[in-house]
């Protein structure tokens, strides 16, 4: 986690301290709903606010390296100056005449920790385990951690003390927190219970790796469960589905009084079982009389609860109807599910989770893309030395680019520096699969490896819709419907369009847009690599590459003449989509020694060549 200067304050009125640094986090307490209510003047009120709390930082020998919108971030070399401050940020806040707003309610959050400073940017957990920290309190609440309360130790503002509020579990952090509250005459003293995970029903696993990125998608699925009933989060294999559905369900653990569970369907191969398992889960008995499932559904009526419904995919279709009963019983219950294929139910809002972005790799930027941090966040867990600088950041980029932004291709690859440096890491991901293996002993056995990971995708398909997978390895670019029409040796039915409907719906091919409005198909390079060792394996590979540049040549012949006419940019455009395949296609031509149709591709891309 990194947090820079914001455009308001780009210049620190001190300079931001090093090392060993005391965060003081703030935020306004119903911020969102004021703004609604007052506009404009809630604005100016906005902005005072921020002044106010310049002027108490700067008082206190610290600097605000960043404000977003209602938050302040601040930076103090000393704990003691940090906790002064606040206390005198609610002083000056109390005092002020705010008008019709009433009051300016703020909640802080005091945390020290050992962060890595470069330039006006910090990184280090100590700036998550402060955020998390914040969002237990309240407004007019200002809390510390246990290290910051017993590094202040008997340096109190005068008349100011510590009230313990015990240890509390913290949002995706594993370790628990001993909370303080800073106690004094001039602030209010009496809140409700902190809004831990302790203090909610739920059965949510303890984090034992940071969460990185995703914030955008953090806070589209946010608003998502609070408009939606049943979100799917769909997405291939390693993508980072599970991990995200578990911190969206903590967000939301304050939202649904009687609790949040995680039901893990991946063992099940009988939907059948599904009612059983959620039960179990639940803590529901059998009673006398009457199925489990009814049981199931009488809990469910009246309650406001949130179920997270993992690894639905090998289930369906036959689970959809359990799930659609389930959402039947009351308007309470919200489903989260997470499935490489949508459910396909009414009321679904299917999300497609993307891969981490890894940024340019000729650019080293100051804060790095989710990618680069995750990997870095893994690779210093068993290469605790590593720097990123101009030599080495391009190279971790580019990696991550490699790796197609996959969670679990990077935490893999990450975890093989123990053994390669760098530069030998990238080189062997010329076939990443042999390389991503030896995932942690504690992960399922189908994420302990990246082939593994992508085989329980396969296994799912019907044998059509495999071998149509294996054949679709052979195009290493987008590829056209008709180019998948074509070289698949379809006939005219629709059933290949069908069958590739469904590898879509299964995460393993990805829609990708056009200008032109024609469909166009893409596969991740992890997964291509896979899907053609199987097409290997069923002994087809050199036909299907035959089909495939035989495809190319034709269609290369076709639009050449079109280079010469009115339609020329919409010509090149065309053969620019099939470019990497063209490509592929000539060097393939060269090792089959095919000297007929390899002089035909060429001719008939000479133009071509020459306007690009």
């Amino acid at each position: 986690m990194a947090f820079a200067c914001a455009a308001r304050n780009t210049e620190p009125i001190v300079t931001l301290p090093a090392g060993t640094v005391t965060f003081l986090f703030s935020d306004v307490e119903g911020s969102t709903q004021l703004l609604e209510r007052h506009g404009e003047m809630m604005g100016e009120a906005l902005s005072r606010h921020h002044d106010l709390f310049e002027q108490v930082v700067e008082q206190h020998q610290g600097a605000i390296f960043e404000t977003v919108g209602d938050a302040v971030y601040a930076a103090f070399a000393r704990p003691q100056d940090a906790v002064a401050a606040a206390l005198n940020a609610h002083r000056a806040l109390a005092a002020e005449d705010w008008g019709p707003i009433g009051r300016i309610a703020v909640r802080i959050a005091v945390h020290t920790g050992a962060v890595e400073r470069r330039g006006d940017h910090y990184f280090g957990p100590a700036l998550f385990r402060c955020a998390r920290l914040q969002v237990l309190g309240y407004g007019e609440q200002t809390l510390l951690s246990g290290v910051t309360a017993r590094l202040v130790g008997d340096a109190l503002p005068q008349g100011a003390s510590l009230r313990d509020l015990g240890r509390h579990r913290l949002k995706d952090l594993g370790e628990p927190e001993q909370v303080h509250q800073l106690v004094h005459a001039d602030l209010r003293g009496d809140f409700p219970a902190l809004k831990s995970l302790d203090t909610h029903p739920h059965n949510l696993p303890l984090a034992l790796s940071s969460f990185i990125g995703r914030e955008k998608e953090l806070h589209a699925l946010d608003e998502l469960l609070d408009a939606q009933r049943l979100v799917t989060l769909i997405g291939p294999g390693g993508i980072g589905k599970t991990r995200l559905a578990l911190q969206v369900a903590a967000e939301q653990i304050e939202r649904h009084p009687d609790g949040v569970f995680l039901v893990d369907l991946a063992p099940l191969r009988d939907a059948a079982l599904v009612a059983g398992t959620i039960s179990s889960t639940l803590g529901l008995l059998e009673q006398a009389g009457q199925s489990i499932s009814t049981t199931l559904h009488e809990h469910l009526k009246s309650r406001r609860l949130l179920l997270v419904l993992d690894n639905v995919e090998q289930l369906l279709p036959m689970a959809a109807p359990a799930v659609a009963d389930l959402l039947a019983t009351g308007a309470g219950l919200h489903i989260l599910a997470t499935s490489r294929a949508p459910l396909r139910l009414r009321g679904e809002h299917e999300y497609r989770v993307p891969p981490l972005g890894a940024g340019e790799p000729d650019q080293l930027e100051a804060t790095p893309p989710p990618a680069v941090a995750l990997f870095l966040e893994r690779a210093r867990a068993v290469r605790s030395d590593l720097v990123v600088d101009a030599k080495t950041g391009p190279l971790i980029a580019d990696i991550c680019e490699r790796l197609d932004g996959l969670p679990l291709a990077i935490e893999l690859a990450a975890a093989r520096l123990r053994l390669l440096s760098l530069p030998a890491l990238r080189e062997r991901l010329a076939q990443r699969l042999p390389l991503l293996t030896a995932g942690s002993r504690d992960s399922p056995e189908r994420q302990q490896t990246l082939r593994a990971t992508i085989a329980w995708s396969e296994e799912l398909l019907t044998p059509p819709q495999q071998r149509l997978f294996a054949r679709l390895g052979a195009f290493v670019g987008t590829f056209s419907l008709e180019g998948v029409e074509l070289v698949s040796a379809a006939d005219s039915d629709g059933v290949v369009l069908d069958e590739l409907s469904s590898l879509v719906e299964h995460s393993l091919v990805r829609h990708v847009d056009d200008p032109t409005g024609a469909p166009r198909y893409t596969m991740l390079e992890t997964i291509r690599e896979y899907a053609f060792e199987r097409l290997e394996a069923y002994g087809e590979a050199a036909d299907i590459r035959d089909r495939l540049a035989a495809y190319l040549v034709n269609l290369a012949e076709i639009t050449e003449p079109r280079l010469t006419t009115a339609e020329q940019t919409e010509a090149l455009r065309q053969l620019d989509l099939e470019l990497d395949d063209v490509r592929a296609a000539l060097s393939w031509l060269r090792v089959r020694g095919d000297v007929q149709q390899l002089g035909r591709l060429a001719a008939a891309l000479a133009r071509y060549c020459t306007h690009r």
